[in-house]
């Protein structure tokens, strides 16, 4: 989820902590507590500083080892830690618990994105992405605000966030049920994909549609059961030549295809000693383009001379990033 989203999650989590005698009864406690699941509601997204970086580095690793299983327990002892020197006669356990819950309920719904998480590891590297609720649901987000805006106006805080996390349980439910109804469209829509992507929008009921077949990639939107195929390319093997070889080595090639499921390519000759090697994500089409992209100049001695990837919205600044790195 984006970090609006997730921060509301915690001032939530903390108005529900007062169903716990000890945070209630202890005005410290609850100071504390809420400080615990506002930090922790965040802190698994401290790698986003990677972008400082560059965008290989990032796509590569948000959402890692950030969001792991020993991330996932180490960092409320972290913040709790901190915290219990701030208020030093607080209830250190009940402060690890909430702080805890914060924690591993910003991982657990970070689950139910596209993007999703790497929550398994150490014991997989797999990326858990269950695609039924995008990164900014307005639906989830409005709830929470309304939540809270219901407990400044001194409505009980325990009533009102049992009541909001039911409704968005339900959410969920519902979320699923027209994630397969999708899915199952797309099918019926073209008979032979054997492998297809469906991706939330901020719509309810309008979701993306990526879908492979064995000779062709499709691509569209869904309103409901409805599919409109927007493209459809053939699929043609990326050629392994010396040069294209050269550019998957590069490391912004090397994070798109880690991040990328479904991507078609272009090759194309810049001058007479320059190629540039463009690979295209099919997820992301928005105002007939593919804004998510990595490309990269190889010349004729197998040099990289610059590379890029990332989300570009018209083809000049693509040209300008790509002039950028070749001056770093």
């Amino acid at each position: 989820m984006d970090s609006g989203t997730h921060l509301v999650m915690g001032v939530a989590l903390g108005g529900l902590a007062l169903a716990d005698p000890v945070v209630a009864e202890n005005n410290l406690t609850f100071v504390a507590v809420m400080a615990g699941t506002v930090i922790g509601s965040q802190a698994p997204d401290v790698d986003t500083i990677l972008k400082l970086r560059n965008n290989a580095i990032y796509i590569r690793h948000h959402r890692g080892i950030t969001h792991s299983i020993p991330a996932v327990l180490l960092w409320p002892i972290a913040i709790t830690a901190v915290l219990s020197f701030i208020f030093q006669d607080a209830n250190i356990f009940h402060l690890w618990l909430w702080t805890f819950l914060a924690v591993f309920l910003h991982v657990f719904v970070d689950i139910f994105n596209a993007y999703g998480t790497q929550a398994l590891r150490p014991f997989s590297k797999k990326w858990v992405a269950l695609g039924v609720i995008n990164t900014f649901d307005p639906i989830i987000f409005g709830l929470h605000c309304i939540g809270i805006m219901l407990w400044a106006f001194w409505f009980d805080p325990v009533i009102t966030f049992t009541v909001m996390y039911t409704i968005i349980f339900v959410y969920y439910i519902i979320r699923f049920v027209l994630q397969a109804a999708v899915k199952k469209a797309v099918h019926d829509a073209i008979p032979d994909e054997d492998y297809v992507i469906v991706a939330p929008t901020m719509r309810f009921l309008n979701w993306r549609v990526a879908a492979k077949s064995k000779t062709h990639y499709y691509v569209g939107r869904a309103y409901g059961k409805k599919i409109n195929i927007y493209d459809k390319f053939e699929i043609h093997p990326l050629p392994r030549t010396p040069i294209v070889n050269k550019a998957l080595e590069d490391s912004n090639l090397a994070a798109f295809i880690s991040f990328s499921p479904l991507y078609r390519w272009e090759i194309s000759e810049i001058d007479c000693n320059l190629t540039e090697v463009r690979l295209i994500d099919l997820r992301y089409r928005s105002n007939d383009r593919y804004p998510f992209v990595a490309v990269a100049h190889v010349d004729e001695e197998l040099n990289i001379v610059n590379s890029y990837t990332g989300w570009i919205y018209s083809e000049d600044k693509l040209q300008r990033k790509l002039q950028i790195g070749s001056s770093n």
